[in-house]
């Protein structure tokens, strides 16, 4: 087996390898040089330095998104992992119908994110004409909008991969606990948890990621109104790339530092929280 291995791995790996160069490498590369350019087309680049990133920090809607999309992170992050902990937690306990329960959860994880922002508009804007109002004439219905559509979603989801940590968790030692005379809260923030740490790294840092990342909910649910104060990083990029002409540098130089924030906050989670996982 390990001759056969060694003699045919570059079959298996190669095409691999070039896809991922040619896919990922070699934009990756020519987008980080774009950002140091003015240009429409990448024929017409002329660099100019560090000039398009002076001019992102200068814009004041880039700012805006970057303050709106953290504190919607922070947000949901709680929110998104606290629910479906919760869910994950009665899911595994001897209830009727959990598997039908868990499917149910999981769905909203199968639908589009465009489409869900176009029904989720419609749901929230049947309920505030009421109250002579609407989803995109108010910056805090827009930002609570987003929270429950991305919960919605990704609760089911994060729900999969708590359940699959709840039940990795070594019967001996909850049992050892019970015959101890642990109480049901004891064995959860005792054991339950700490065992649940490579769970919980995994979830947060989706969470993380997805949220910064966020942009087909964004686009369709609100679409950064009014006035730009519920537009998230990525939409503002998108803007700013696609909607100004002569601006392809600076959107590309957002991208960059957009990029660098989101992978310096992702790799400072994952230590924060691998920092504290339990070695069984």
């Amino acid at each position: 087996m390990e001759k056969s291995i060694k003699r045919y791995w570059p079959v298996f790996v190669l095409p691999t390898m070039v896809a991922f160069v040619i896919g990922f490498i070699v934009p990756f590369v020519e987008g980080i040089y774009l950002s140091f350019c003015e240009f429409t087309t990448i024929k017409d680049a002329e660099f100019v330095g560090v000039k398009n990133y002076i001019a992102a920090f200068q814009d004041a809607n880039f700012l805006g998104a970057f303050k709106f999309t953290t504190v919607f992170a922070i947000v949901t992050l709680i929110f998104v992992n606290v629910l479906a902990f919760l869910v994950a937690l009665a899911l595994t306990q001897n209830l009727k119908g959990k598997d039908i329960f868990r499917t149910v959860f999981f769905m909203p994880n199968l639908i589009g994110g465009i489409v869900l922002g176009y029904v989720w508009q419609l749901i929230f804007d049947a309920i505030f004409q009421k109250f002579d109002t609407a989803l995109k004439l108010d910056e805090t219905l827009g930002f609570w909008g987003l929270v429950i559509l991305v919960c919605w979603q990704q609760v089911g989801y994060m729900m999969i991969i708590y359940i699959a940590g709840l039940q990795a968790i070594p019967v001996d030692i909850m049992e050892a606990a019970m015959i101890d005379g642990a109480t049901k809260t004891q064995r959860l923030f005792k054991i339950t948890i700490p065992n649940m740490m490579p769970a919980i790294t995994i979830c947060t840092f989706l969470t993380i990621t997805n949220s910064f990342k966020l942009f087909d909910q964004n686009l369709a649910l609100t679409g950064g109104e009014p006035l730009h104060k519920t537009e998230m990083v990525a939409l503002n990029i998108y803007d700013t790339f696609y909607g100004r002409v002569g601006f392809e540098g600076i959107g590309q130089a957002k991208a960059v530092v957009f990029f660098i924030v989101v992978v310096a906050i992702g790799l400072l989670q994952l230590k924060v929280t691998q920092e504290k996982e339990v070695q069984q």
